[in-house]
């Protein structure tokens, strides 16, 4: 029913906007924690799990035990939940959407006989059309002849009742596991030259960029453990400017962290595993390649490595006409430049704290000191009225609209100057190139 028609039968009803990937999320989550009571689990649509406890419930003391066990783990984590267990995947559903408790082995239709057909997983027309003829629990629907109920309904009332009694088999399809992304070799002898291990990374490298391509996926930060003959690791880590799956580009990158390596008695051992993985689909390149943006990403990674990625930024538009505001600060790594800076007038190369100069009127001084220099106006251009943003509480600008004019001295500077009339006062704020 609509949202207004049930309020009024629930006046305290409540809506909220639905958000389905961090439900299934939310899902994902709890079937990771439920592997812990057994190890096939699997999902029931939007809103439910699927395990199957055969040979792990007396782990847990029984299955009313475990049931128990899982319900209290529910309650502390905020999650309210319904539970049923039974033979069949059908009758185990019924009883947790109508029913509730374990319907022992041998006496599934026992349990279930009293539930709502509903409780079959049947469609909705399907079950209004049987409450009008009266079957209004399952053992009313077992007790009417099959043939009958095939020619009304259809195969679909007699699979799902034979599914939940157990006469028709019913899998559970467990979870994928998710990709591991992780190689090792195992050396016959130590080794202890950089070349040795390098080729030996190489090799793992083809391996692991394999696996990468079957996912689509690229490596952000890869994780190198060299294990020595004493059992001690030296790891090398390694951050990608930008996702990658090439083995040919990423292995040089090796070279600096792998030459700085203690190797000891040698190295018998190395792993190699993708920490941070990123999606990456296949693209059609062009016919001169990418051969351009891949050295710059290549040199970012080389310098990221050495000062941090974090440290290598980018000037990137922001939404706002306001001078100090038009523009913001990101890593290059985990930022992408998006087209041309677009702006409707031209904007100084370099921006600064406005500083006040001396004038009087709405015009630019002929004559003015900046910056302990004696200049004179050439060329103006402008004004450029700049009113501030309302909603933003900036101390900097609460005195009110500005007048900006692009001032070229006969001393070679070309400054952006503004003009507050509210607080008549002359400021500097750019420098053109």
């Amino acid at each position: 029913m609509g949202y207004s028609d049930a309020r009024a039968f629930c006046p305290d009803l409540q809506s909220r906007p639905v958000d389905v990937r961090a439900d299934g999320r939310f899902l994902h989550m709890l079937a990771r924690w439920a592997k812990r009571y057994c190890p096939w689990v699997g999902l029931d649509g939007n809103d439910g799990l699927l395990l199957d406890i055969t040979g792990s419930a007396h782990l847990f003391g029984g299955e009313a035990a475990l049931l128990d066990i899982m319900r209290r783990g529910l309650k502390r984590a905020g999650v309210r939940a319904r539970l049923g267990l039974a033979d069949t995947r059908g009758a185990a559903w019924a009883l947790a959407h109508f029913g509730a408790g374990i319907a022992e082995t041998g006496e599934t239709q026992t349990h279930i006989a009293s539930l709502p057909v509903a409780a079959l997983r049947l469609e909705e027309k399907t079950c209004v059309t049987l409450q009008r003829l009266g079957v209004r629990s399952i053992a009313d629907l077992v007790a009417l002849p099959r043939a009958t109920l095939t020619r009304r309904f259809g195969p679909e009332v007699l699979l799902r009742l034979d599914q939940a009694l157990g006469r028709c088999p019913e899998e559970i399809s467990p979870l994928r596991e998710p990709p591991h992304y992780g190689v090792r070799i195992s050396l016959p002898e130590p080794i202890g030259l950089g070349s040795d291990v390098m080729a030996a990374t190489e090799r793992l490298l083809e391996r692991l960029c394999d696996k990468l391509k079957a996912q689509q996926t690229g490596v952000r930060v890869l994780q190198l453990t060299l294990q020595r003959v004493d059992q001690s690791n030296r790891q090398v880590e390694l951050h990608l400017a930008r996702p990658l799956r090439d083995a040919a580009r990423i292995l040089p990158l090796f070279e600096r962290g792998v030459a700085d390596v203690d190797a000891g008695y040698g190295i018998d051992r190395i792993r190699l595993e993708a920490v941070q993985v990123e999606t990456l689909p296949v693209e059609q390149i062009g016919h001169a390649g990418a051969g351009q943006g891949n050295r710059l990403d290549d040199l970012l990674t080389r310098l990221g490595n050495r000062i941090g990625l974090e440290n290598i930024q980018r000037f990137l538009p922001a939404d706002s006409h306001i001078p100090e505001r038009s523009h913001i600060i990101a890593p290059v790594a985990y930022s992408t430049a998006e087209g041309a800076w677009i702006t409707l007038r031209p904007r100084p190369l370099r921006l600064f704290p406005p500083e006040a100069i001396k004038g009087h009127g709405s015009r630019p001084p002929a004559r003015f000191r900046w910056r302990r220099m004696s200049l004179t106006t050439g060329r103006v251009t402008g004004p450029e009225r700049i009113a501030p943003e309302w909603w933003m509480a900036d101390e900097n600008w609460r005195s009110g609209v500005r007048d900006y004019w692009k001032v070229d001295t006969r001393q070679g500077w070309r400054l952006w100057l503004f003009y507050t009339p509210q607080n008549p006062g002359w400021f500097v704020q750019g420098e053109f190139a």
